[in-house]
């Protein structure tokens, strides 16, 4: 199994702005006072052009999709939240904890890629779990370790244990399950979703492990980590709360790898930690900071991997 892919699904935004809806369990959104909401998205839709021009210049081939402004998915920018697509031809649907986010979810988008050349097989749909109040937000929630068979998730209100092993009994993968908190105001808070303090590559890994409280599961993570062969290289919770666990690595012409990240994530890395980074291939990072601000994720969660096979 491929732990990278050439191919990236990315949705552009015409209504971004900050969701309210999110912003009860995502610490990292921030209210832009004075600025209005057109700003905002076309700041948005600059950051996002921008960061698509980088990917395809290095031959990454980005496929985008223009939202709709209606229904009114503020953070529709985040795609990989509701759906995965894996090398088996299966889909992923996913429980998302904002009803609004819900509706982000498009049939026409499977539609799209098939125009491109990858058909889907099977759709694995787990939103049912919606009415039970039981969340699983995809590559968000799930850090997936293709070549290892395993599944890293950080538990939060938005990615629910009982979900977590089904997916991995139905993708016969090994789960590795803990808590990660962030410091909110003087109290540990649990952090929305595993890809903001952890990064998982081919051959490292980049992870907050002072964010998983608890020494035992601490641990536990890290050998699994080092069990797998990745190097690891550690980020603090300040570079947390800059998107540096927010990366992922994908491939770009020549195969050649590249992990990505936004400008304020890379800014906030230490020369040591580049080169950590560097040794396994170049960076790629782009400005995108009012989409960092309003939606509190980052170019990480702008991605969604398309591992379907091509015909």
């Amino acid at each position: 199994m491929n732990q990278t892919t050439q191919t990236i699904l990315m949705i552009r935004p015409v209504a971004f702005r900050m969701n309210e809806q999110t912003a009860v369990n995502n610490y990292y959104q921030k209210v832009l006072d004075h600025t209005t909401p057109a700003t905002v998205n076309a700041k948005a839709q600059a950051e996002f052009d921008a960061f698509v021009t980088k990917l395809q210049a290095v031959g990454v081939e980005v496929i985008v999709v223009d939202d709709t402004l209606s229904p009114d998915t503020p953070d529709s920018v985040f795609p990989n939240n509701w759906i995965s697509f894996h090398e088996n031809g299966d889909v992923v649907l996913y429980p998302m904890f904002a009803e609004n986010r819900r509706l982000e979810r498009r049939e026409d988008i499977l539609d799209i890629l098939e125009e491109k050349g990858y058909p889907t097989k099977d759709i694995m749909d787990y939103t049912s779990a919606e009415e039970d109040g039981i969340f699983l937000e995809g590559t968000g929630s799930l850090l997936i370790d293709r070549e290892n068979e395993k599944v890293y998730c950080a538990l939060s209100p938005r990615a629910d244990e009982e979900l977590v092993i089904e997916f991995c009994e139905d993708f016969e993968m090994d789960p590795v399950i803990f808590e990660a908190y962030q410091t909110v105001n003087g109290e540990r808070k649990l952090i929305y979703h595993t890809n903001v303090m952890m990064c998982i590559a081919e051959t490292f890994a980049v992870i907050c492990a002072d964010s998983i409280d608890d020494k035992q599961e601490r641990k536990i993570v890290l050998n699994h980590l080092k069990s797998s062969g990745k190097e690891i290289i550690t980020i603090t919770e300040d570079q947390v709360n800059n998107f540096a666990g927010n990366m992922l690595q994908v491939r770009g012409a020549n195969d050649e790898r590249f992990l990505v990240m936004s400008t304020s994530a890379y800014q906030s890395l230490t020369p040591q930690q580049i080169k950590a980074i560097e040794k396994h291939g170049p960076i790629i990072h782009s400005s995108l900071d009012t989409i960092e601000a309003c939606g509190g994720g980052s170019a990480r969660c702008m991605m969604a991997e398309v591992f379907l096979p091509k015909v």
